[in-house]
């Protein structure tokens, strides 16, 4: 497998992100960047993002957690960010992605930490919340889901998976933008895009979107029914956290709280002005819900 590395200098001065990079090693000559800010001994929050952002997107969320006495682990997924980026996009699938970040979580994620997952940080981190139920206290879900192969497929999420692979340049800073309810700065678009010099860097982009199931035959769709069996039996405090304005998972937060025990009487709020990527238009809001909702 041959593995991309960004090169440092693309991430040099970038708005509202000063913080020191973590590195831990998923596979042979892969490693897989992480953030790991706010005090050792404080109550530990895994910040899991999705598609096509990085870790950047938690740089509004991680100064009012850490300042509140949270300790905030933010990964980069493989292909991301500043982790490595195989080069081909059959490197990639659903099951390589959990082992990445189960391997990862192994060493760098104390037991009894909270989870925060948004798009794909759903899609991995409910599946492995579903495996190790134990090593997890609370899950706040924010515009996410686990998919099943179960349900209708819009014609929208076709047409993003065709786009995904055909566009000859995957314009990623514009697909952030695009899912914001808000303008993006020109020089954070540009931070969006930093990780991805070149097309050759963008497999993991490209592919993520052809990886959800949608279909119930598919491996994967089997696999999150089972795991849908597990989080019917979580009892511990799950809170949704959406966005007014994101088409793509407008109503997963009621299966969500009708089917996940955690989630019954939970304080779940849609937040207003705030799109698919709603760390990027509502960030400080979210960790003000996250700190009361933990601290309770």
């Amino acid at each position: 497998m041959h593995i991309l590395y960004t090169p440092e200098d693309r991430f040099a001065k970038l708005p509202g992100y000063p913080f020191a990079p973590q590195f831990v090693e998923v596979a042979e000559g892969l490693r897989m960047h992480y953030l790991d800010e706010g005090p050792a001994e404080g109550q530990a929050i895994l910040l899991l993002h999705g598609e096509p952002s990085w870790s950047y997107l938690y740089r509004k969320m991680i100064p009012p957690l850490t300042q509140a006495g949270f300790r905030c682990i933010a990964p980069d997924l493989v292909g991301f960010g500043k982790s490595g980026k195989p080069a081909r996009q059959e490197d990639y699938s659903y099951a390589a992605h959990l082992q990445w970040l189960r391997t990862a979580l192994e060493e760098i994620l104390p037991a009894g930490a909270a989870l925060f997952c948004q798009d794909w940080g759903g899609l991995l981190g409910l599946r492995l919340l579903a495996e190790q139920p134990d090593r997890f206290s609370a899950v706040v879900a924010a515009n996410t889901f686990l998919p099943a192969g179960d349900q209708p497929v819009p014609d929208a999420f076709l047409q993003w998976q065709a786009f995904a692979q055909s566009v000859p340049q995957f314009p990623v800073g514009n697909v952030v933008n695009m899912g914001t309810a808000t303008v993006l700065p020109p020089e954070v678009m540009a931070a969006y895009d930093a990780p991805f010099p070149e097309e050759r860097f963008k497999s993991g982009a490209r592919i993520f979107p052809a990886l959800v199931p949608v279909s119930p035959e598919e491996p994967e769709a089997r696999a999150n029914r089972e795991a849908w069996k597990a989080l019917e039996q979580w009892e511990k405090p799950f809170l949704t956290l959406f966005g007014d304005s994101d088409p793509i998972t407008r109503g997963a937060e009621k299966v969500l709280q009708a089917r996940i025990p955690g989630a019954q009487e939970q304080p779940h709020a849609i937040l207003e002005q705030a799109g698919h990527f709603i760390q990027e238009d509502q960030g400080r809001v979210l960790a003000r819900h996250v700190i009361d909702f933990l601290s309770d």
